[in-house]
C-alpha cells in the first residue's frame, strides 16, 4: 500500500485548534488547503509516497454553519465547492478537519458516509485525479488522517506530524525501544528513542562536518539516513573524515560510500542509503522529499540556496552547518576568525539571504562552473567571475565541534532539553573565545523566499521549487 503522510506548520495546528474549540465541548469543523508532492520511490524501501503540507487553514463561513453538538457537526456545502474551485485553479488538495472532543480515535461510521459524499462533489466538480483529504482532531491535539482517492475505502495516513519550533511526530507504527538506547532515555526520558527510530533525515555533504553528523546521528538512533555527495575521498580529507582511511583516499572512492560503509558496520539497525550527485541533481529529489529533517553540511552557496528553498516548499527543517576558519593575511601562521554557525532554515524563520549567511553572487558563479565549465573559465579570464582562491584551513576538532552543535539542535526539536521552546533559529560559537551567541534576524517583507507564505507548504510545482535555469 502506498504511504501517505500529512505536515502541519505548527501556526495551522494553532489556527486549527483555535476554530475547532467550542465553550460547551461540541465538535468543530474547518478547511485546510495542502501542498502535495509525490515520491516515485522512497529511498530506503523504494515503494512509492505521497506528503501533504499544510498551506492554508480556512474558517467554515458562520452562515455555512448548520447544526453541532458533542457528538456531530454538520454545515452546508457552499463554502466546500469554493474550496475546491480554489483546489484545482492553485494546483492544491482540499482538505476537512472536524473535532472529536469527547476523545473518540478514529473515523466514525457517519464521518465516512459525509466524506464519500464530499469526496463524490469534489471529484464532480475537479474531475479524474481528485483527492479529499479527512483529518480528526481527537481531544485537544491528536490527529488522524486519511485521504479519499475514489469513493470506495479511503487510504489511511500513516503519520502526521507537526513542525514549528519543535519537530512533533504522530505515528500509527511505534517502534519497539532498544537496549542499546537505555542510557539515552535516562537522560531525555523513554520516549527519544521511539521519535529517533521514526525519523528519516538527509545529510547533504560528507565532508569535515557531514562525517561526524552521520556518525553521531546514527548512534543516536535515527532510524533512516540518506548521505549525499558528489566528492570522493582525498588524502588532504583524512585529517577529518571520519572512517575515511588511505586505501580509500588511494582508491578515490567517493564520500557517501565511506559513509555508508561505516555505519553499517556499527550494526546499530540504521538504515542507511548512499547517492552520489550534486544535491540539485533530478535524481536526488525523491530523496530529499523523503525526509523529516536535512542536515546541510555542503561548503558550497549554491547548494544552501538550494536546501532553503526545499525547506520553505516542502516544510522539511533544514539544519545548516557553518564553519569559519579565516587565515591571517599578512603571510603568518595563525587564523584571524574561528566561528562555528548552525542555522534551522524553516517558514516563519528568516532565510539564508535575510540572515546575510549565503552571497547570492558565488551561488551564480558555483552554478556555472557545474552547469558550464567552459563559459566559466572565459569569465573567469574576463575577471566578471572570481577565481577558486586557496584551499580553506581545515581542523577536524573544530568541524566536529560545528557537527555536534548541529545535532543537539535536533535533539532541541525534539525534547527540548534547555527549556526555551525547541531548536535556536540561529546560534554562533565563538571557537577561539570560548562563547556564543544567538541570533533573531528577521524575514525582509521582500524576501521571495521567507517574506511571503506563497511557497510555504507549496510542494510540487514545475519547475522544480519554481527555479528558472
Amino acid at each position: 500500500m502506498k504511504r501517505n503522510d500529512i505536515t502541519l506548520h505548527a501556526r495551522h495546528r494553532d489556527k486549527l485548534q483555535a476554530l475547532l474549540a467550542h465553550p460547551r465541548g461540541h465538535e468543530g469543523a474547518a478547511y485546510m488547503l495542502l501542498g502535495k508532492s509525490e515520491i516515485a520511490q522512497d529511498p530506503w524501501d523504494l515503494e512509492p509516497r505521497t506528503r501533504y503540507t499544510s498551506y492554508e487553514v480556512i474558517a467554515i463561513p458562520q452562515e455555512d454553519r448548520v447544526d453541532a453538538s458533542d457528538k456531530h457537526v454538520t454545515w452546508n456545502t457552499n463554502s466546500f465547492a469554493q474550496l475546491c474551485r480554489r483546489a484545482k485553479e492553485e494546483g492544491l488538495v482540499p482538505a476537512i478537519v472536524h473535532s472529536h472532543p469527547g476523545g473518540f480515535d478514529g473515523f466514525s461510521d457517519q464521518d465516512d458516509r459525509n466524506e464519500r459524499d464530499l469526496f463524490t462533489m469534489a471529484r464532480n466538480r475537479n474531475g479524474e485525479g481528485t483527492r479529499l483529504v479527512s483529518v480528526v482532531q481527537v481531544g485537544d491535539g491528536l490527529y488522524r488522517a486519511r485521504v479519499w482517492e475514489d469513493d470506495m475505502t479511503p487510504l489511511p495516513c500513516h503519520r502526521v506530524t507537526v513542525i514549528g519550533t519543535r519537530l512533533e511526530i504522530q505515528s500509527t507504527d511505534v517502534p519497539t525501544p532498544t537496549e542499546t538506547l537505555a542510557r539515552q532515555a535516562l537522560a531525555f526520558g523513554p520516549e527519544v528513542n521511539g521519535l529517533l527510530k521514526q525519523l528519516s533525515v538527509a545529510v547533504v555533504g560528507c565532508g569535515g562536518t557531514g562525517s561526524p553528523v552521520i556518525q553521531l546521528l546514527a548512534r543516536l538512533g535515527v532510524g533512516r539516513i540518506v548521505v549525499i555527495d558528489d566528492d570522493v575521498v582525498e588524502h588532504s580529507n583524512l585529517n577529518r573524515l571520519y572512517g575515511a582511511t588511505r586505501k580509500d583516499a588511494d582508491h578515490a572512492v567517493p564520500k557517501v560510500d565511506v559513509m555508508a560503509r561505516e555505519v553499517t558496520m556499527m550494526g546499530l539497525d540504521v538504515e542507511i542509503r548512499s547517492m552520489n550527485g550534486w544535491v540539485d541533481a533530478p535524481h536526488i529529489r525523491d530523496a530529499l522529499k523523503s525526509c523529516d529533517v536535512i542536515f546541510g553540511c555542503t561548503d558550497d552557496h549554491a547548494g544552501r540556496l538550494y536546501l532553503n528553498r526545499v525547506a520553505h516548499f516542502y516544510l522539511i527543517p533544514v539544519i545548516d552547518v557553518g564553519l569559519v576558519l579565516m587565515p591571517r593575511d599578512d603571510g603568518e601562521p595563525g587564523l584571524l576568525e574561528m566561528a562555528a554557525r548552525v542555522s534551522v532554515l524553516f517558514p516563519t524563520s528568516a532565510c539564508h539571504g535575510c540572515r546575510g549567511t549565503v552571497d547570492r553572487v558565488r551561488a551564480r558563479e558555483e552554478d556555472l562552473q557545474r552547469s558550464d565549465p567552459a563559459e566559466y573559465e572565459r569569465q573567469k579570464t574576463e575577471a566578471y567571475v572570481r577565481g577558486g582562491g586557496n584551499p580553506a584551513p581545515a581542523v577536524g576538532t573544530f568541524t566536529s565541534e560545528a557537527a555536534t552543535m548541529a545535532v543537539n539542535e535536533l535533539l532541541a526539536g525534539l525534547v527540548d532539553f534547555r527549556g526555551g521552546g525547541g531548536w535556536i533559529w540561529q546560534r554562533y560559537r565563538k571557537l577561539d573565545k570560548g562563547f556564543e551567541r544567538s541570533q533573531a534576524a528577521q524575514p525582509r517583507p521582500d524576501c521571495p523566499v521567507c517574506g511571503s507564505e506563497e511557497y510555504w507548504g507549496l510542494g510540487d510545482v514545475v519547475p522544480f521549487l519554481d527555479r528558472i535555469g
